[in-house]
């Protein structure tokens, strides 16, 4: 044999044996693994640059793609230490972590693990050790999860499929009250004849005291819809506002406040819109349900917010916000041309929904 050739294989053999068994990490006893999964389970913090303002759209997904990785890394060491350790303690709440985890990178738009979060589901609901109250909180989370990936799809979609997993539980856990506060979620992000039949439902059944009596403005609010709106007042910057004045404009009635962080957040979708449609014949108006002045005014200027703003004495209720049952914001509703509600729901595909408005006669 030619000497390169003997070179070549005492290379290939001395290569086999540095990484063969003789030369293998131990693995590692319960409680490090244990140990180590606490440490992965910990979420990334947010970035230091974010603080004092608000993060942009692409840092934010870069950020959960971030969780999600995090999330499934620490899944992962939960899998290895049931199966290495299925008799431990500590397997039950560890497999119960790994179901969170996977869940969690699910949420953040990672869905490679999906196929494993079920089996995990399906293992712990199958398991004869899980109590009834653990069996549904996991069906609410899955409820969740379903809903929350039809999120591209639209808010139809996503209110079609909560809804359908709520009748589900409803059959599954007669009993518990908490599906009707599921069903009143639906309700209150549908309109019209869809919203008034759910609250009707609600209002009807056991559900707790103040879910049915939530179900009861909302009805009364549903009830409002093809109904013009009274809504005049001296705006923070002087202007005299009085809605039924503005019949032949579509109108949106902006419910919010500069506490409220998601209300900020559509102020550019709401810009865009106004910036667009404006010319055409489309109106804003800010119900305002701050409790300091001077920040609102501090922020309308910031944010250059062209259109008036109601705003409350510091020491009153939004006189608005409290007759029409506006318990939640950010809250927008669109006033059409002939002056009617008809949308209480206006966040989703606003655009969109304001020109179809415009066009019509």
């Amino acid at each position: 044999m030619k000497r390169t050739a003997l070179i070549a294989l005492a290379t290939t053999l001395l290569l086999a044996l540095a990484s063969g068994p003789a030369h293998a990490q131990a693995p590692v006893d319960a409680t490090t693994l244990l140990a180590h999964l606490e440490t992965a389970a910990a979420p990334p913090a947010s970035p230091a640059e974010w603080q004092g303002r608000i993060p942009t759209p692409e840092e934010l997904a870069a950020f959960r793609v971030k969780q999600a990785e995090a999330a499934i890394r620490a899944a992962d060491l939960a899998a290895e230490f049931t199966t290495r350790f299925p008799t431990h303690a500590k397997a039950t709440a560890v497999r119960e972590q790994r179901q969170q985890l996977l869940s969690s990178a699910v949420r953040r738009g990672d869905t490679s693990r999906l196929a494993q979060l079920d089996t995990v589901e399906a293992e712990m609901h199958a398991d004869p050790k899980l109590d009834a109250e653990g069996k549904f909180r996991l069906r609410m989370q899955t409820v969740d999860r379903k809903a929350g990936l039809k999120q591209s799809e639209g808010m139809a979609a996503m209110l079609e499929e909560f809804e359908k997993g709520a009748r589900a539980l409803q059959k599954e856990f007669p009993e518990r009250k908490e599906v009707f506060e599921m069903l009143y979620a639906v309700a209150m992000r549908s309109e019209g004849a869809k919203a008034a039949a759910i609250a009707r439902e609600i209002a009807a059944s056991g559900a707790e005291p103040q879910v049915k009596e939530a179900a009861a403005v909302l009805l009364k609010k549903s009830e409002r819809m093809g109904k013009p709106l009274d809504i005049q007042f001296t705006a923070l910057d002087g202007r005299k506002v009085d809605l039924a004045k503005l019949k032949g404009k579509v109108v949106l009635i902006d419910f919010w406040a500069t506490w409220c962080g998601p209300c900020v957040a559509e102020i550019p979708h709401i810009k865009a819109t106004y910036e667009k449609l404006n010319p055409k014949g489309f109106e804003v108006i800010g119900i305002s349900l701050d409790d300091d002045k001077a920040a609102l005014q501090a922020m309308v200027k910031h944010k250059q917010l062209p259109w008036p703003q109601h705003f409350e004495s510091e020491k009153e209720e939004n006189r608005y916000a409290k007759e029409y049952g506006v318990s939640s914001i950010p809250t927008m509703w669109l006033v059409d041309k002939k002056g009617h509600l008809v949308d209480v729901n206006a966040r989703d595909g606003l655009e969109k929904k304001v020109e179809k408005l415009l066009a019509e006669k």
